[in-house]
């Protein structure tokens, strides 16, 4: 791409020269990682530690010269390769267009007019406006630049803020700290300073998640357990002089059987499965291991405007410097509205001048709505926007206001402060400075030269009904300066802005409360606004606390205690995510500042609203899309579906690979001398752990899915009783399928078929019994209902075609021989639905003040401190079998 020139036309450039020019030069995109090949992704399937000991077995086989199991074996490998390579495929794919989704955006001048464009579309010579959170979308040469700081840490690694002028350049991936500015690109794409750097690290691949390493731990004690056991099998079976020949295919073909090889293509199905269906409800995880890591939620820590609230700003009342008090109505950001004052007449001119005056000491302008915008939308800060919207409401033309007094000088607003002053000059040559803010930071002496009586408890009343309310004070012989920001003021008004709680919000605390899940309110808002809103949503109750951030009361003490915490300044809410953590929660954040990131990158799990600042979605794991905190109860209840689902197939294979081992174990013991013939091991392990085992990874969410606690973030992928649930699910498929065997033997019966068939069906059994269930019209999950049926009749193709008998060895049954087998392969599948179904009930918390983080060698963990569901007598809970949880 060429460098620019820098025309930087004040209308910046025309739409027509824009086209030619990404048309010319491309999108302004970094360079990204090469796709991964086909090739690669094979291999990289091949080098899992399971799938390792099947090709070691498949080496053993074709050494031995045993060729019909060598092809088994390598149709298992090869199964379970393709399903994992095409899982991969469409999780990459799923990821790319999350990604898309959530793309960066710049706020560029076409044609006179400021535009919000996606980043990739801003071209050489555009002029880019930059604001506090915005990240620099190409590196800019700045025309303007008031206070302007950037972070340039991405590029750098210097974390302090470094101040910019006009003149110099802004790189490209730098952000926005402080102040404001405009300027004309000169580089894009592969050309700008972060296109650079990432030319040199397009190959860097993202590690293995959590659970993906700790399942690869699990594979690996798996592995050695099986070869471990497999070896005495073929030690028993060389003593009692069976050929060694034989006794090595017979264990090679165990281990096999016992290794649950798809379990590879079963995590990818979950989390990519978790995070497409997120999407589809406008959750975007960033980040694959977010699907994972929400199941284990136990605090969300929410702000209050977008999340909570509408997230659309408007000015709702006003109060001038009389006292009378106004009534705004309208919609949204919509220039039209409605004023009423006391006296329902005409707007008085000293309501016109606090609206010029907010107009004036703001940034944002609001857009009109267009073919892909049905509604008025703002451009800059939503609270800005709402000010703007009331100047057009009390009859002002706000681009005509700004250009009338052409602002000169300003001090951005700064959470420090709370406040933000400019200096104006207007056309015949008068002087103006304008200062908005918190009442109790503007109301002081310091700021303005008079007070008014009854101006601060108006400001109160205000605050109590929940809105946001600004001081605002001007005086044209003032003058601006950075210790004092602005002196000799005189006193205008206040406004409220206000932000209606959603429809939905007081329903999603109540959601949360049922999943143990603790919501938290934490905004810098004014207590009594914080108070009106947290009552409304239900998580606030008269003669509860509210924290107030301006108090001496400690972050930390009050974490566990209190639901609502006001004036909590940015950096405050790293205290709270740590005090939180000391307590044992797993904390999600929210935020939408440029502030918030630090904050959003401590947590768990961070949260960022999909029109806040583009800092914020990057240093988040999960971006909301609609900015409504309902999307992330319907994130963590698709995080607990992929875990859960993990789980059951774990359940399902290794309750398989336990039976296997035990029948081979434990049948010539019995008088069976060889149980199952290597390829009749391989035979069910291919019907078995491949189709189904994916189809697992697909099941709907459980019906009390969202009404269980947290899963606690230290318990191991077997724990909560799933170890013990295997164990007998693997015992009681063995001792069914041994049972058949002597019975069958000892009536001079084909019992090694029928031992086979029994096995194989018994586990394609328990596949349909350890399935979520169903709510009444939820999701249904048809694939495993398919997958199993169709290993049946592969399994059962095995003792009815001749070619399959001869390579399996197996021998064809009479009616009565299936009549048992059919009759007694159900009962592993129904004694786990028997052990299940006493205790479907939902069992949850009363409230969010009833439940408590428990460490995890409590010996019930899901149980509450108190209230109805508090803990049991440790004999009772004995009676209670741990298979709630994986149930």
């Amino acid at each position: 791409m060429e460098e620019g020139g820098g025309a930087g036309r004040p209308y910046g450039l025309s739409r027509t020269d824009a086209a030619a020019r990404l048309a010319r030069d491309g999108a302004n995109e970094v360079p990204r990682a090469r796709p991964t090949s086909a090739a690669w992704r094979v291999l990289r399937q091949l080098r899992d530690p399971l799938v390792l000991l099947l090709l070691a077995a498949l080496a053993v086989t074709l050494v031995v010269g045993d060729i019909a199991d060598a092809a088994i074996i390598g149709l298992v490998i090869a199964v379970n390769t393709a399903i994992g390579v095409v899982q991969e495929a469409r999780a990459g794919k799923a990821i790319a267009a999350l990604d898309a989704m959530a793309a960066p955006t710049a706020r560029v001048v076409r044609d006179g007019a400021d535009e919000v464009l996606p980043a990739a579309a801003v071209v050489v010579d555009d002029l880019v406006r930059l604001e506090a959170g915005d990240v620099v979308p190409a590196d800019l040469r700045l025309l303007d630049a008031h206070r302007l700081a950037l972070d340039e840490a991405a590029l750098t690694g210097e974390s302090v803020a470094v101040a910019r002028r006009a003149g110099q350049e802004a790189c490209a991936g730098t952000v926005v700290v402080t102040g404001r500015g405009a300027g004309v690109v000169v580089r894009t794409g592969a050309r700008s300073a972060l296109g650079r750097i990432a030319l040199a690290v397009a190959g860097t691949r993202p590690g293995p998640t959590p659970l993906q390493r700790r399942l690869a731990d699990l594979g690996r004690v798996l592995g050695l357990a099986v070869v471990a056991l497999s070896a005495v099998v073929f030690a028993l079976g060389v003593l009692r002089g069976t050929p060694a020949l034989e006794m090595a295919i017979t264990a090679v073909s165990l281990v096999v059987a016992a290794v649950p090889e798809s379990l590879p293509a079963v995590v990818t199905v979950a989390l990519a499965l978790g995070a497409r269906r997120m999407a589809a409800q406008h959750a975007i995880p960033r980040r694959l291991h977010a699907v994972e890591t929400l199941g284990s939620v136990t605090v969300v820590a929410s702000d209050k405007t977008g999340t909570l609230t509408e997230g659309r700003m408007s000015v709702q009342s006003a109060v001038d410097a009389c006292g009378d008090a106004y009534t705004v109505e309208g919609h949204g950001y919509e220039p039209a509205g409605l004023v009423q004052g006391p006296g329902g007449g005409a707007i008085p001119d000293r309501l016109r001048e606090l609206a010029r005056a907010v107009v004036l000491c703001a940034d944002a302008t609001v857009l009109a709505p267009d073919a892909e915008h049905p509604e008025w939308r703002p451009a800059g800060d939503p609270m800005e926007a709402a000010l703007v919207a009331f100047a057009a409401r009390c009859g002002l033309t706000p681009a005509k206001e700004r250009e009338e007094w052409q602002r000169v000088d300003e001090i951005p607003f700064d959470a420090g402060t709370r406040r933000m002053s400019t200096a104006h000059v207007s056309r015949d040559g008068r002087g103006l400075v304008v200062c908005k803010g918190a009442p109790e930071v503007v109301l002081t002496e310091g700021v303005v030269e008079w007070v008014p009586p009854g101006s601060r408890e108006a400001a109160a009343d205000l605050a109590e009904r929940g809105l946001r309310v600004l001081a605002v004070a001007a005086g044209e012989d003032a003058r601006l300066t950075r210790t004092a920001e602005a002196v000799g003021l005189r006193y205008l008004g206040l406004v409220a802005i206000g932000d209606r709680v959603r429809d939905e919000a007081a329903a999603t605390a109540r959601a949360f409360e049922r999943a143990g899940i603790r919501l938290l309110l934490v905004t810098g808002d004014h207590p009594g606004t914080a108070t009106a809103v947290g009552a409304e949503v239900g998580i606030w109750r008269p003669g509860d606390v509210v924290h107030n951030g301006d108090a001496t009361t400690s972050t930390v003490e009050a974490a566990e205690d209190v639901r609502v915490f006001a004036r909590v300044a940015p950096e405050r809410k790293l205290d709270l995510i740590h005090a939180l953590r000391r307590c044992g929660h797993v904390v999600a954040m929210t935020g939408d500042g440029v502030n918030d990131a630090p904050a959003l990158r401590r947590a768990d799990i961070g949260v960022a609203m999909g029109s806040g600042t583009e800092v914020a979605r990057q240093a988040a794991d999960l971006v909301l899309m609609d900015d409504n905190l309902a999307t992330m109860a319907v994130a963590v209840r698709e995080g607990r579906r992929s875990y859960a689902n993990i789980r059951r197939f774990l359940h399902y294979a290794l309750a398989g690979g336990t039976a296997e081992l035990l029948v081979m174990l434990a049948g010539p013991l019995m008088g069976l001398a060889l149980p199952l013939l290597p390829a009749q091991i391989l035979w069910i392990n291919l019907l078995t752990h491949g189709i189904p085992g994916v189809a697992l990874g697909a099941e709907p969410a459980s019906a009390n899915t969202m009404r269980r606690a947290p899963r606690p973030p230290q318990e191991s992928v077997l724990g909560a009783g799933l170890a013990t649930a295997i164990a007998w699910t693997g015992l009681g498929l063995a001792a069914v399928a041994l049972g058949v065997g002597v019975f069958a033997a000892h009536h001079d019966r084909p019992w090694q078929s029928m031992l086979f068939l029994v096995l194989g069906l018994g586990q394609l059994g328990v596949a349909l019994a350890v399935r979520a269930r169903r709510t009444p019209g939820g999701d249904r999950n048809p694939a495993l209902g398919a997958a199993v049926a169709l290993s049946a009749l592969l399994l059962l193709a095995g003792v009815t075609l001749p070619p399959l008998r001869d390579l399996l060895g197996t021998t064809a049954l009479s009616l009565t021989d299936w009549a048992w087998c059919a009759g007694l392969s159900v009962l592993p599948g129904l004694g786990v639905l028997a052990v299940r179904r006493p205790f479907s009930h939902t069992r949850h918390t009363a409230t969010i003040r009833e439940w408590r983080p428990v460490h995890p060698s409590d010996p019930d963990p899901v149980t509450p401190a108190t209230g109805p569901f508090a803990a049991q007598p440790r004999w009772s809970r004995m009676l209670r079998p741990r298979s709630r949880h994986w149930a």
